[in-house]
């Protein structure tokens, strides 16, 4: 017994040790078989040191009295003089209840643990052969197993072993135990043993050299006669010899069971022969397989039986593993069989799953092994069947990033070393993480998680799935991985011959200039080359697709080369969405966006972001041009902030209409061309607004500081106001100005037309951006007229000289830069001239006809065809604008829908007041949106603004392809055209000049 003092300084001293019951340790240390080691306080820190210090002391108590009285001593004298072994022992005895009973049955087996050698440190099928080597029946195996087992365990729980070398020490001792499972049949069975040839192949975590402490060992049996022997026969005997192996490992014993042999892997399951011949085999893969067999056969390893039959059969499979992602549907067949798992995983367990689970060990297996079946067809440094070894392969190739590498493989060892401490505790097959305190508390802390376990524990383990579940879904379901999965396999590869042959039927027109590109990106063993094969077979047929895959393949060309010493661009188009599709569509598409680009090429990362393409709203937009300005150090420089805005924003927009128009895989051509043509031109009115605003402030900024003398409106006018520019419009704009309090007049008018000198020369620097063009023509006396004026100058025009088509222009004034409230009064004021009250007058009617009429006989370019024409012919932008105006001049005072600056709202509100028929409607509004895509298109296609369809081909068939019309469509898209607008303008003579 012990004194009270001493009890309670122990108590404290094993609580702080880790012990959840101290009086109970007490008890057990008081036991007189712990004699020996009692009070000794190396024991007591070795204790601590464990997962589980109560557990460890009473598995050492049940060590120690199991062993004969004459081998106590010897057991206590090593346990309390050698570190090595007291370390191993006490770890497996507070990690493992299991192997502490197998201790318990067998007391002399603690002598495997005390070795302490180099060479035994990562053992091989070797030396486990030689521990098996004695075990000539089942329950000896087991035995013999266990206490291998004991080994593996012992290094696991010290460290020095790592969970990939204790995967493989598992999987080369399951190897070592089928080779002796399957001598004690033959032995049982000589005259089997002597008809056939049998080899075991390992499937799964065994074959991939990475098995857990309990799980099935999936196999696949291979059988050939013996020479001279008849086929069928020796299949039989081949089969007998395969069912008592099997029995062998799985059968319980008064020694418990080594694991279940699992056999459902070969060709029909478990409806099919347990053993065939290796033809059989192949003829079933060759005809019969699903894309799962496949996937499984790469991690397929001979292992047991005879050597040479199964390293045919390996040799015979292999090629076809290689082959399988050339198979129809092969990446969504892989991705679907995922999701089944994950969706038959029951409710109740799918949080606590850890490996089938989402975040699991299988979703990084998977993602694995979905690379290695698409990309080793080509690269044979991605043939191994273990994942981390494989997932390491995929990094140094480029095939995954190697910071997503990095994190995978990190989350991957701590979700192994979950497992496996999981199931070592009572050697027992499962995939759940316990959850009671207790076991979580032994968990955490065989993890080396000490302070809190619990909270850690689940921490770690949260923080470490959801990294793979990211991952797993970034990786798994790359848009690339599909279209890489389809090349035939010398596609992957660009061999100069092969590719210039592919390039010239893909319909590239200068196949010798395409090669170079090529050479030039993809040649050389670096990273970025590595990755660059990867993604140049996929986007040549991305680019061949368009209606000009040479200038693709320059452009990408250009955009790598000026990124092609920054990390993050190849990453991106290599894992981020669509981001590599999208770029090919863009490149290809024209000029326009790819010289955006090339002047800002870090703006390709918008194509990677999934709200990358959204435009920009124009508060958004100000705010950063605004911001831009005050930071420049004089006003040239502010312009040029405020241009890389717009080029920045320019290029969204593009990239956005061409993505939409051309359509993805993952995002299909929009169905709505009005969407897209109200998108761009809001988008573009925004950025045009917001760079004026730009212009305006560093014109301010220059001479007056913070404040002008005189208040500021820019309004827009045309397209502008009317939110409806495209790329290559001009900005129509009116000035107004108004004194400061205190301000003389003449000092205001000076500073307000400075301002606008000062403006107009900002915006018409030279510069390689897209111009944007300020147009005042349609102000007061036009040309001869005064650039800017102040409000009240504008009410006394008005009322006195204003003549109906400058009413008529009004209808499409909106403040758009400077005084807000100023705007919004030039606004009140020019109300009642553009919705006069009770309507326009017969007199101001035909004065619109007639102008309209001069405008179709002055203004149409000389040679242009009037049919084809998309601003001024015959059913183009302008007659569907004249007729709406007209109807918003006559009705506009009585329909407050009519009351808008856009063209397609006006109209929407015309047809609702009942002001025009439906079909009427609808064959207008069809009209003006297609001739507004046809602007579009050319400034898309050509890089310059045009009214026109182009002549040049090439240039012709890109517009097509923007406009929906594929290959060999050019003449229906023209002749589409031609008739859209010949029944607009059938309406325009109807509604607009009453014939």
């Amino acid at each position: 017994m012990t004194v009270p003092g001493r009890r309670s300084s122990t108590f404290t001293r094993l609580l702080r040790h880790g012990f959840t019951d101290p009086s109970g340790a007490e008890r057990l240390l008081d036991l007189p078989e712990l004699a020996a080691l009692r009070g000794d306080s190396v024991l007591l820190d070795a204790l601590g040191a464990t997962a589980d210090p109560d557990l460890a002391l009473r598995g050492l108590v049940r060590l120690v009295e199991a062993q004969p009285e004459s081998e106590r001593q010897t057991l206590t004298t090593t346990l309390l003089s050698a570190k090595p072994f007291r370390d191993r022992l006490l770890g497996v005895l507070g990690a493992s209840e299991a192997l502490a009973d197998h201790l318990a049955r067998h007391p002399r087996d603690w002598e495997t643990l005390v070795t302490y050698e180099a060479a035994d440190l990562h053992p091989g099928v070797a030396d486990f052969e030689r521990g098996l080597a004695g075990a000539t029946d089942p329950v000896a195996l087991r035995i013999a197993y266990r206490r291998c087992l004991l080994g593996i365990a012992a290094r696991d729980v010290c460290g020095t072993t790592d969970v990939a070398q204790a995967a493989a020490e598992l999987a080369d001792l399951a190897t070592a135990t089928l080779r002796a499972a399957l001598a004690i049949a033959k032995a049982a069975e000589p005259t089997d043993a002597a008809q056939c040839r049998l080899a075991v192949i390992a499937m799964g975590k065994c074959g991939g050299h990475e098995l857990n402490y309990v799980s099935d060992v999936d196999v696949i049996f291979v059988g050939e006669p013996a020479e001279g022997a008849d086929e069928a026969k020796a299949l039989q005997a081949a089969t007998r010899l395969a069912s008592h192996l099997m029995r062998i490992c799985s059968e319980t014993t008064v020694e418990g069971t080594i694991w279940p042999v699992d056999a459902n892997l070969r060709p029909e399951g478990r409806n099919g022969p347990l053993v065939r011949t290796l033809s059989s085999h192949l003829a079933y893969y060759q005809r019969w397989a699903k894309t799962w067999e496949f996937q499984a056969l790469l991690k397929a390893r001979p292992v047991a039986g005879d050597p040479e039959l199964g390293s045919a059969y390996v040799d015979a499979v292999s090629p076809l593993v290689w082959q399988a992602a050339e198979r129809e549907n092969f990446v969504t067949d892989v991705q679907a069989m995922r999701r089944r798992v994950v969706d038959n995983i029951p409710v109740a367990q799918v949080d606590r799953e850890l490996k089938l689970g989402p975040g699991g060990l299988r979703d990084v297996e998977f993602a694995v092994q979905l690379l290695q079946l698409v990309h080793g067809r080509s690269d044979a440094t991605l043939h191994s069947g273990s994942t981390l070894d494989a997932l390491a392969a995929l990094a140094a190739g480029g095939y995954v990033g190697r910071a997503d590498a990095a994190q995978l493989d990190e989350a991957y060892r701590f979700l192994r070393a979950m497992e496996h401490r999981i199931q070592l505790y009572r050697l027992r097959r499962t995939h759940l993480v316990p959850e009671g305190d207790e076991d979580l508390r032994r968990l955490g802390r065989s993890l080396g998680l000490r302070t809190d376990p619990v909270a850690e524990l689940n921490k770690e383990w949260r923080r470490h799935a959801s990294v793979v579940r990211r991952l797993h879904e970034k990786i798994f379901y790359r848009p690339l991985l599909d279209a890489v999965a389809q090349l035939a396999p010398g596609e992957i590869r660009l061999s100069p011959k092969a590719a210039g042959q592919r390039l010239e039927a893909l319909g590239y027109a200068d196949p010798a200039a395409a090669l170079r590109h090529l050479e030039a990106l993809a040649s050389g063993v670096s990273r970025k080359a590595a990755i660059q094969r990867t993604l140049l077979p996929v986007l040549l047929g991305w680019f061949a697709d368009s209606a000009d895959p040479d200038a693709g393949l320059l452009g990408f060309r250009k955009v790598s080369d000026a990124l092609g010493k920054t990390p993050w661009y190849l990453r991106l188009l290599r894992d981020e969405g669509a981001a590599a599709e999208n770029l090919a569509r863009v490149l290809s598409a024209g000029r326009l966006a790819p010289d955006l680009l090339l002047r800002a090429p870090e703006a390709v990362a918008i194509l990677g972001d999934p709200e990358g393409l959204r435009p920009r709203g124009r508060d958004h937009l100000e705010q950063e041009v605004l911001a831009a300005v005050g930071r420049a150090d004089d006003a040239e420089q502010a312009v040029a902030a405020a241009r890389g805005v717009r080029r920045r924003e320019l290029f969204r927009t593009a990239a956005a209409d061409l993505i939409d128009a051309y359509g993805t895989e993952d995002s299909p051509r929009t169905s709505d061309p009005g969407a897209l043509v109200d998108r761009v031109g809001q988008a573009v009115t925004d950025l045009n607004a917001a760079t004026l605003a730009g212009a305006l402030r560093a014109a301010v900024r220059a001479e007056w500081g913070d404040e002008l003398p005189t208040r500021f409106a820019v309004i827009g006018m045309g397209r502008f106001g009317g939110h409806e520019l495209g790329y290559g419009s001009d900005a129509d704009v009116l000035f107004v100005h108004e004194p400061r309090p205190g301000v003389d007049d003449q000092e205001a008018a000076r500073a307000a037309n400075r301002v606008v000198t000062e403006m107009r020369r900002l915006l018409q620097l030279p510069t390689t951006d897209p111009p944007l063009l300020i147009d005042a023509d349609l102000r007061p006396e036009g040309r001869s007229g005064p650039m800017v004026r102040t409000l009240a100058s504008y009410q006394a025009y008005y009322r006195r000289w204003s003549l109906v088509w400058e009413s008529q222009a009004l209808l499409r004034a909106a403040p758009m830069a400077g005084d807000p409230e100023l705007g919004q009064r030039f606004i009140e004021l020019i109300d009642p001239l553009r919705y006069p009250a009770e309507g326009l007058g017969e007199d101001a009617v035909r004065e619109i006809r007639r102008l309209k009429a001069r405008m179709e006989s002055e203004r149409l370019p000389r040679g242009a065809d009037p049919t084809l024409h998309a601003k001024l012919g015959r059913g183009g932008l302008s007659d569907v604008e004249w007729t709406v105006q007209l109807l918003q001049m006559r009705h506009g005072w009585a329909e407050p829908g009519l009351r808008t600056t856009r063209t397609r709202a006006a109209l929407s509100a015309a047809h609702a007041a009942g002001l025009i028929p439906t079909e009427e409607a609808q064959t207008l509004d069809e009209a003006w949106v297609l001739a507004t895509r046809v602007r579009n298109a050319v400034m898309l296609v050509r890089g310059r603004p045009g009214d026109t369809f182009p002549s040049e081909p090439r240039e012709l068939a890109a517009v097509g392809r923007y406009l929906g019309y594929g290959p060999g469509h050019v003449g229906e898209m023209v002749d589409d055209y031609r008739r859209i607008t010949r029944r607009a303008r059938a309406v325009v003579d109807e509604l607009f000049y009453g014939a």
